[in-house]
């Protein structure tokens, strides 16, 4: 299947769009006029600074994207600087532009080597002109005061949910369609910087609400989640108004704003998406990039989705004209890549101080565009799903032990690397029979806020044979944050809520109970021989029983680990059971009611990684879509083609995993076996980015192969017949 032909077959073209309550342009575009939204692979993105007009060499760029294959430009045009000559009063035109239409050349550069054109805005600063003509369109501080920018004082910051957004911004727009007719135009800091007091956000959300706008960002003040909402609500007004602009002046064009605080209502409206996830940052795993993708795609499906990364570093104090390492780059187009996402390498700037990256991101880029066909993902082969909620985001976390609850999806996150399980994540409010029906195993990290419907969907994903696994307070509290009396899901666990929570729990222990003639309790186990004990998790749920269950893992309580002499302890074991491992039918359900997820990512303590690994094989129940062995940490995806299927493999094997930049690659062995589509038939396996082709062995519908070096990225492509 080609991919123009994907897009007709899934629908993710055509039919009328509703947002914010309006109904967008009907779109009834011919696939040719369309085909475009799933065409680029490999994206440059080129941010212009007021003085590149007459600086910089167009022409050492439109050379640079030929060589590195790119098919797809994503270049500033206006907004807080236009790049061209602009006639709209107030649309600050370069100082440096002069005579000369800088996008323009440009943009007539890369039509003519066939790169599709994305054009940039920035409507989040004006300048002093703005100011004194419109004083209306700059946002307020909670004092009453106009906001300077925080990094130019020369500049304003302008109100996102305003007239800026609502009149002036259109203009630009349109006029950008007509003269340039890109593909589309994609919006960045379009959604603006925390609470707005102007004249028009304090009396819009007071007619929206009744209410005065909160005095400070609290998320779970309820005015403050009041004001969340609306901000929503109000986005998705200014998403449809310029979508419809940019639509009306030439159909096939989209608006692609960067970032919006509603995954699904991305995933519904958009048609592409730019994930602008630039790169590493203080204490961060590589593998974020790879989960901003997951997370993405969840409500995307298979739309195509951009990843954005910076050549540059980005950390606290912004050194937007810096370089990264070779090794830092390639691992982290390397995760987004093998998420599936299409790499957008960015550049600051068109003069170039320091060309380093440069050898790194053509070297990426000429090895997917030499394998593109299968990079052209059709379907996920995972059988995982990790539930993530935007819902617990909002509406939970103010009790003590509800505090870095984002830890506990990073910890199993860790775990199902590790542990090289394929795996997706699922949004929890896209929990249907069709949206689920590809998963095996469910796994519910602490997801604390969910509605009885969403309960009630879980529980049917079980009934029909599914499994899941939970851990500490998921479902104790419904889809608003308010406590329930029980879990909701409560009869899948067979506990109940006993009241409390337990924590922070000092030199407390998990008491191992090996039973060699038990398989459950041998799986369980793995890994975990010659002790009786483990470290025990530092906050617990205190759970009665509302069924029989095995004791394979229970408490040894606390004790005092001061002074020396006293240090033993008071209770050798209990049957205080931290673990409950029902069979529900065909499906398997596993309950934790400790915090053991979010532990092991605050300590990554080797005994709690193998216990939520046990944990999760015995719940899935089944092999893995490929089974990777070897030595270090390496990632693992599986992806469908039309006429192939992939196996990602990204070598995460490094002492700067943790902590960024890489300093080197450090090659790693892998044996890979992947298990065949039903009715397919495999005609050959190749090593794409090593270009070699390597002896493979089939039997009983598996494929076996020796991967001899993974230095960054290698993929395993399987030819299918």
């Amino acid at each position: 299947m080609e991919r123009r032909e994907f897009i007709k077959t899934t629908g993710l073209i055509g039919g009328a769009y509703a947002l914010a309550g309006q109904p967008l342009m009907a779109n009834a575009l011919s696939p040719t006029e369309t085909r475009w939204l799933d065409g680029p692979m490999r994206w440059a993105q080129l941010a212009f600074v007021e003085r590149d007009p007459g600086h910089y060499d167009p022409d050492f760029w439109l050379s640079y994207f030929k060589r590195i294959h790119a098919d797809g430009a994503l270049l500033s045009a206006g907004g807080v600087v236009a790049f061209y000559p602009t006639n709209i009063p107030l649309h600050h035109r370069s100082d440096y532009l002069g005579n000369t239409d800088t996008l323009g050349y440009l943009v007539e550069g890369c039509k003519k080597q066939g790169i599709k054109i994305m054009l940039r805005t920035d409507p989040h600063a004006a300048r002093q002109n703005v100011y004194d003509a419109h004083p209306d369109w700059i946002a307020v501080n909670v004092d009453g005061t106009k906001r300077r920018h925080w990094a130019n004082p020369d500049l304003w910051v302008t109100c996102s949910l305003g007239p800026y957004n609502f009149e002036f911004m259109p203009q630009v727009n349109k006029e950008i369609m007509e003269r340039f007719q890109p593909e589309g135009i994609f919006s960045n800091r379009w959604a603006g910087h925390d609470i707005c007091y102007c004249e028009h956000c304090t009396r819009n959300f007071k007619a929206a609400t009744g209410l005065a706008l909160p005095q400070k960002i609290e998320r779970l003040d309820p005015t403050y989640r009041k004001w969340a909402d609306w901000r929503t609500k109000r986005l998705r007004e200014v998403w449809a108004l310029w979508d419809a602009g940019i639509r009306q002046q030439r159909p096939a064009s989209r608006f692609i704003p960067n970032g919006f605080p509603d995954k699904i209502v991305t995933g519904k409206e958009a048609d592409l998406f730019f994930a602008d996830q630039q790169a590493r940052r203080g204490l961060m795993a590589p593998w974020a990039n790879g989960k901003g993708a997951k997370e993405l795609r969840s409500t995307l499906g298979m739309k195509p989705l951009i990843g954005i990364f910076s050549v540059g570093i980005e950390e606290e104090y912004r050194w937007k004209d810096s370089v990264q390492s070779d090794a830092e780059i390639r691992i982290w187009v390397a995760e987004g890549t093998a998420n599936g996402m299409r790499p957008c390498f960015v550049k600051f700037g068109g003069d170039i101080y320091d060309k380093r990256w440069m050898e790194a991101v053509a070297k990426v880029y000429e090895g997917y565009h030499k394998n593109e066909k299968y990079l052209c993902n059709t379907a996920s082969m995972a059988r995982v799903g990790v539930v993530y909620s935007e819902q617990t985001d909002r509406n939970y976390g103010g009790k003590p032990w509800q505090q870095k609850s984002s830890d506990h999806l990073d910890g199993i996150y860790q775990t199902l690397v590790e542990s090289r399980i394929p795996f997706d994540m699922v949004n929890d409010r896209l929990l249907t029979p069709d949206d689920l029906k590809r998963f095996k195993l469910l796994i519910l990290p602490n997801i604390a806020a969910l509605s009885d419907s969403q309960c009630a969907q879980l529980q049917a994903f079980v009934n029909g044979g599914g499994s899941l696994m939970a851990t500490f307070e998921t479902s104790l509290y419904d889809e608003e944050g308010n406590q329930r009396p029980d879990f909701g899901l409560a009869n899948l666990f067979g506990v109940s809520y006993a009241g409390k929570v337990e924590g922070p729990m000092r030199n407390s222990y998990l008491h191992l109970r090996h039973d060699a003639k038990n398989s459950q309790s041998q799986a369980i186990l793995k890994g975990l021989d010659g002790t009786p004990r483990i470290i025990n998790a530092i906050h617990k749920v205190d759970v009665k029983p509302t069924a029989t269950f095995p004791s394979p893992v229970t408490l040894i309580p606390t004790y005092p680990d001061l002074p020396m002499e006293d240090v033993y302890p008071r209770v050798a074991e209990t049957d205080t059971r931290e673990l409950y491992l029902r069979q529900v039918g065909k499906g398997r359900v596993a309950y934790i009611p400790g915090d053991l997820d979010r532990s092991f990512w605050q300590l990554l303590n080797v005994d709690h990684g193998q216990l939520l690994s046990n944990v999760i094989h015995w719940t899935l129940d089944e092999a893995p879509i490929a089974a990777v062995t070897g030595p270090g940490v390496i990632d693992v995806n599986v992806w469908r083609q039309a006429n192939s299927m992939t196996v990602h493999l990204v070598n995460l094997t490094n002492p700067m995993m943790m902590k960024g930049p890489f300093r080197e690659l450090i090659p790693v062995d892998a044996q890979v076996s992947v298990q065949v589509p039903k009715g397919a038939k495999v005609t050959g396996v190749k090593l794409l980015m090593s270009g070699q082709k390597p002896k493979f062995e089939s039997k009983n519908g598996k494929v076996s192969v020796s991967v001899p070096k993974v230095l960054d990225h290698e993929i395993v492509a399987l030819d299918l017949a």
